[in-house]
């Protein structure tokens, strides 16, 4: 694969893929940012507050630990809710030794506490309210026109590398059925199972 950094582990083309939204979708998010990021190059740092008003960093996971960003669209929505009840309840493929989830909507801290106190979510639910959508924009997966972010999902390996993204509009739910087979070929590739 042409944009594979050089320190990528042989066979890693095999790690990514990349799904978009419907074109009308990326065609708004497009004009503002570019699109979501290229497989095969570094991911943006970001520190944002997480529900219990505490300062979380991808950077936390950089050199330990693989991560997992997904973006989702708002708290208490239909949609949302059951991606996330997911999360919750396979949190062995999101949340271990190996693998560190980061969870971002374009909601206020308040607002993500109430929702984590309600559907029991103690993995980090982090707020990207302001400036509003900002890490969603740096991701290519804000939508300016309606203020949230769309559902992207990124891989990331220990050095910082996105080796798998999938991007979805807002009516099309995730299964996390292909992150688990992403995920699954870079354990595979570093040596490492889930733990």
């Amino acid at each position: 694969m042409g944009g594979q950094p050089p320190h990528a582990a042989e066979g890693a083309a095999t790690l990514s893929r990349h799904v978009t939204a419907p074109s009308s979708v990326v065609k708004s998010v497009g004009e503002s940012q570019g699109g979501p990021l290229a497989v095969g190059q570094p991911v943006p740092d970001f520190t944002l507050v997480d529900q219990y008003g505490v300062d979380v960093s991808l950077s936390s996971a950089r050199g330990q630990r693989n991560a997992v960003v997904v973006f989702y669209p708002a708290a208490f929505s239909g949609i949302c809710r059951g991606e996330l009840r997911s999360i919750r309840d396979g949190l062995e493929d999101f949340q271990t030794d190996d693998i560190q989830v980061f969870t971002i909507s374009c909601d206020s801290m308040y607002t993500l506490r109430a929702w984590a106190d309600a559907e029991g979510h103690f993995f980090p639910l982090l707020s990207d309210f302001w400036p509003h959508g900002e890490v969603a924009r740096r991701y290519g997966v804000f939508d300016d026109e309606e203020g949230f972010a769309l559902r992207g999902t990124f891989l990331v390996d220990r050095d910082g590398v996105l080796v798998w993204s999938e991007v979805l509009g807002i009516g099309q739910g995730r299964d996390f059925t292909a992150y688990r087979a992403a995920l699954a070929r870079l354990r595979e590739s570093q040596g490492t199972s889930a733990s």
